[in-house]
């Protein structure tokens, strides 16, 4: 080994360390911070309008701060006023169906009780009536173990639930602080967004600060191409359950159509959230044919999203299809179903510091450590 590849190693290894506490350290900082990073991040999204009103209107910038502020928010509250209403226009269409749906199950089940438990019941007490002492009294034993399990299973999954729900109930107060103080971050970082980008400009070097600029333009493209692409899977989805419902002639398919797709942004589930306790519900009921149908038609819905979301995040966001489905896999193993957002995050983070020149700065640094070559 030569002496200028013991220093490469050298390098690499103060590279790789450098790089793994500068994370730690910003994730440090993230757990510190993070509602008025957030607010940082909405200010920074939102001052195309604030800008427009400092300049067009010659609004102070408290005044445009406060507009700003008061308009992200209503868009936001109006967005989950939509979606509400939508979902209890559906909950009320379906509400009108139940007292109909719970009569005819309970003729159903009542029908599957007499025709098929109920003389399994008596083939099983007529075997139970053939056995000797012994063999009843270890079969009874067996019933009681099963059955001591089988509350136990139910008793842990009820805890569970209980614990969830506590953990929930306790995080409702954080969440909440930390949401005022994102607004209160979101407003005080718009009304001085000038004083800081110009503070922040004398304080940085300028290579540094070219480099932050291009990363938060390629950012905001990537950001927008994402939320293009979520727009457009939703949408697809609904025209697809849109047109089944025609076909099946289900009652307001328009409306029902919107709420399963507004569900696909959810991880994991997506439609399923809808689907798959109408079609299990269909199949209890007796209405199987119909059940089938649903089912099919969550097939097809969960297919079509799974074959494209790769190529439609690819292309919105000018990424690789297989890094994308990388990085959604990656993603949903290491954090779970909230993975499939930070995996594709991550992945727009490393792909932009490769383009601004972060990636090769630190090959060259690696390769030649910080001496800059004489011209």
């Amino acid at each position: 080994m030569t002496q200028k590849q013991g220093w490469m190693i050298v390098r690499t290894l103060i590279v790789t360390i450098s790089t793994i506490g500068a994370l730690w350290l910003l994730m440090w900082l993230f757990s510190l911070t993070y509602p008025f990073i957030i607010g940082a991040i909405l200010a920074w999204m939102l001052k195309p309008l604030s800008k427009w009103l400092k300049e067009r209107l010659r609004f102070p910038s408290p005044l445009a701060a406060l507009v700003t502020l008061l308009t992200g928010v209503g868009g936001l509250a109006g967005v989950l006023t939509g979606v509400t209403f939508l979902s209890i226009y559906g909950f009320q269409q379906f509400s009108e169906r139940v007292p109909e749906w719970v009569e005819q199950s309970a003729k159903n089940i009542q029908s599957f009780f007499n025709e098929t438990i109920w003389p399994f019941w008596q083939d099983v007490i007529g075997l139970l009536d053939a056995l000797t002492p012994e063999q009843q009294a270890t079969l009874q034993e067996g019933i009681i173990q099963l059955g001591t399990q089988l509350g136990s299973v139910l008793a842990q999954i009820g805890q569970g639930i209980a614990d969830g729900l506590t953990q929930v109930a306790l995080a409702f107060p954080s969440f909440l602080i930390g949401f005022l103080f994102t607004l209160l971050g979101m407003y005080f970082i718009s009304k001085d967004w000038d004083t800081l980008a110009e503070g922040m400009t004398r304080k940085l070097p300028p290579a540094l600060i070219e480099r932050m600029e291009a990363f938060i333009l390629a950012l905001r493209v990537r950001v927008l191409g994402f939320l293009r692409a979520q727009i457009i899977l939703m949408s697809i989805t609904t025209i697809i359950v849109f047109i089944g419902f025609l076909l099946l002639r289900v009652e307001y398919p328009f409306i029902l159509a919107i709420i399963v797709g507004i569900a696909e942004i959810l991880p994991y589930l997506g439609t399923g959230t809808i689907l798959i306790p109408w079609f299990i519900y269909l199949f209890i009921t007796g209405e199987i044919t119909f059940g089938l149908a649903i089912a099919i038609l969550y097939l097809v819905a969960v297919v079509v999203r799974q074959s494209i979301e790769p190529k439609v995040l690819s292309f919105s966001m000018n990424l690789n299809a297989l890094a994308v489905l990388i990085s959604l896999f990656a993603g949903l193993q290491i954090f779970g179903f909230v993975g499939l957002f930070i995996g594709p995050g991550l992945l727009v983070v490393l792909v932009i510091l490769r383009d601004i020149g972060v990636a090769e700065d630190m090959k060259s640094i690696i390769r030649d450590g910080l001496r800059k070559e004489e011209k």
